[in-house]
């Protein structure tokens, strides 16, 4: 079993035991107000999304890692959009509202660059922020990203398309003082190095 571990946080492949807390935590609709899905209605859904996880893994689509502190998961941080010939992918981070403001999405961002510029081998990552989420934006641009425009009407929301500012963060720009420990294989998928 793939782990990203690091000072407080690790970073573990979805499991069944982790339904009960993704569905708690997303069930809030201000964690999921600037999401295409959500918030959770029932322990099916973040069920389906777990049983559903290694497959998407396998194919190269998402690698999905739920956010533990002590065993309690805070949320999930992923690599998705993966293109093995220009060695990049996206990312993307939600966190219970508990959990806001306390660092965790700092550190669980070190661990997932940890993991995605070390063992992974990618030279590229990129962020999306909607437009009038400027303290996602912020938070970005504190870990390092540059912002690079906006992308009109790029993702659909029920309430319909929205804009997001696209930021990069390349290999040779990203910098951290935090401790990362990867632990078993990484997906064979994504390792394009």
């Amino acid at each position: 079993m793939l782990e990203v571990a690091g000072p407080s946080l690790t970073l573990r492949l979805p499991e069944a035991r982790h339904v009960p807390a993704l569905f708690a935590l997303a069930r809030d609709p201000e964690v999921t107000r600037r999401f295409a899905w959500g918030p959770y209605t029932s322990e099916d859904e973040p069920r389906a999304w777990v049983e559903s996880a290694a497959g998407r893994r396998e194919r190269g689509e998402a690698l999905e890692l739920v956010i533990e502190r002590a065993g309690e998961p805070l949320g999930v941080t992923s690599l998705l959009e993966l293109s093995r010939r220009d060695r990049r992918a996206t990312t993307g981070t939600w966190l219970g509202r508990e959990h806001w403001g306390t660092g965790a999405n700092a550190e669980s961002k070190a661990l997932l660059f940890g993991l995605a510029f070390g063992a992974l081998g990618l030279e590229r990552l990129t962020a999306l922020a909607d437009t009038g989420h400027v303290r996602s934006q912020r938070a970005l641009e504190g870990l390092g990203f540059q912002r690079e425009g906006v992308l009109r009407a790029w993702h659909r929301h029920p309430d319909g398309a929205h804009d997001l500012v696209v930021y990069g963060l390349l290999r040779s720009e990203w910098t951290s003082d935090v401790a990362v420990e990867v632990r078993g294989e990484p997906p064979a998928a994504f390792v394009v190095a």
